[in-house]
């Protein structure tokens, strides 16, 4: 036997809507039709009581009509004394049985009972009250009895309106929850199917947003922001690939028309000089391969910054993907990079003491090492390097400085982007890979600092913030 397919949302909330209102109009009938019970049964009692008092009066009074002046109809009165015998009745009561039995009837209090209509010849049940009334050497009591007749009519009236009211209501309120609950999804449908529609063109694109400022409108919004995320991802994706290849193309290229030529020349060739220009190439596509792992590694490593750890003062990991960071002293660090550089266009000026950061030496290391590299490829005669700041402040400055032709203001931030060459630099052999400054930008993204470019009037100022560590105690 196959199994029902599975009610879907828009079905669950419905049923689990209707089930509630469904317990809750039963319980409220039932509470409806005790209430009006209790209140229908106190109606009469008091009505009755109201009766056996005005003529309990008359019996104090030795002042009992006969007949007893009550309204005709479904109500009976009788005066009974000690021994049970009717002393006085209404005009339909029964003048020879008490309408309780006698060892019912307490000449003392108030009373209280049912009794079956056909013993009065009333209709349905018959709510019979005593009241006492005479002197104590000769009691008396009156009973009145009134049928539950209209009583219990109005109460089954009502109980079959409940009885068929109710599930009336529970269908038409079904009804009008299912189509609620329809428009209240129909904007999640709509996001579903802007969904597929996006998958299935394998495209970029914008879910529907609509127009209501509530949950799935947020829901909308966000899930736009991660799409457009997500499609600029794509796209630096795409860009990074073409702009890769493009460059691993190039050095292959020439390595390749270099061994053509030596070969068609044969004999005639200069292999020193092939062999020296093919290890130019490897030395090339070598450091533009390694630029790209390390843009890899830096991307995997995702958006958590050494900083975050670093703020700890605690050696640790700083992010998927990340060696070990530590105490890292900035002022020997540069002077060390500076010594690879020859000493004539690099100058460290020196530092009033030490300058502690937090991060990866090799990481901070091959900033210094881009910084420096890119100054003394483009400086005219002197690259200054300084390290300033203020641990009190939290801050170190690492500043490297060319008098070279610099850059423009509009370009400063296209630079950091990668595979950039601006104008005056497409020369490869002068230019680099152009990963250089996005390497920089992402390693010291990811250490908690900035970095940026400025005039140095003549020439260009790098400038890297770092977060400082208060001196070590020795």
């Amino acid at each position: 036997m196959r199994r029902p397919p599975p009610l879907g949302l828009r079905g669950r909330l419905t049923l689990v809507s209707v089930l509630g209102l469904a317990v809750g109009l039963a319980l409220g009938g039932l509470a409806l039709l005790s209430v009006l019970g209790h209140v229908l049964q106190r109606s009469v009692d008091a009505e009755a009581f109201q009766t056996a008092d005005a003529v309990a009066l008359l019996a104090a009074e030795d002042a009992l009509p006969d007949p007893l002046p009550v309204a005709a109809g479904q109500v009976r009165v009788q005066v009974v004394d000690g021994q049970g015998r009717v002393r006085a009745a209404s005009i339909d009561a029964d003048r020879l049985v008490p309408m309780l039995p006698v060892d019912r009837i307490d000449h003392a209090a108030r009373q209280r009972a049912f009794v079956r209509g056909e013993r009065l010849g009333l209709p349905g049940p018959v709510r019979v009250v005593s009241v006492p009334t005479g002197t104590p050497a000769e009691p008396l009591t009156v009973l009145v009895g009134k049928s539950m007749a209209d009583v219990n009519q109005g109460a089954e009236v009502v109980r079959f309106v409940l009885l068929v009211g109710i599930p009336l209501l529970v269908v038409i309120l079904g009804g009008v929850a299912w189509r609620v609950v329809g428009a209240t999804l129909r904007p999640v449908e709509a996001l579903r199917s802007g969904a597929e529609e996006i998958t299935g063109r394998a495209g970029g694109g914008r879910l529907p947003v609509p127009a209501s400022r509530d949950e799935i409108h947020r829901l909308a919004v966000t899930l736009n922001d991660m799409l457009a995320r997500l499609e600029a991802a794509r796209a630096r994706q795409r860009a990074f690939l073409a702009d890769a290849a493009h460059e691993l193309r190039s050095p292959l290229t020439n390595m390749r028309t270099e061994l053509e030529v030596a070969g068609r020349l044969g004999e005639r060739t200069d292999w020193p000089v092939v062999a020296r220009d093919l290890l130019a190439d490897t030395e090339r596509l070598s450091r533009l391969v390694d630029d790209l792992l390390l843009l890899a590694r830096l991307d995997e490593a995702g958006n958590t910054p050494a900083g975050a750890v670093a703020g700890t003062g605690v050696p640790g990991r700083a992010g998927r993907g990340r060696r070990a960071t530590g105490p890292v002293e900035l002022t020997e660090l540069v002077r060390a990079v500076a010594a690879r550089f020859p000493s004539p266009p690099v100058r460290v000026l020196p530092a009033s003491g030490p300058r502690w950061t937090v991060g990866d030496p090799d990481d901070l290391h091959r900033v210094l090492t881009n910084l420096i590299d890119n100054a003394v490829r483009h400086c005219r005669s002197t690259v200054v390097v300084e390290v300033s700041g203020d641990a009190a402040a939290g801050i170190h400055l690492v500043t490297v400085t060319d008098d070279g032709p610099g850059i423009p203001a509009a370009d400063r931030e296209r630079v950091f982007d990668r595979f950039t060459r601006l104008d005056d630099a497409r020369d490869r052999d002068a230019g680099g890979t152009g990963l250089g400054l996005a390497i920089v930008r992402e390693l010291v993204r990811l250490h908690g600092g900035t970095v940026w470019l400025s005039d140095a009037e003549p020439g260009l100022r790098v400038s890297v913030r770092l977060p400082a560590l208060p001196d070590p105690e020795p």
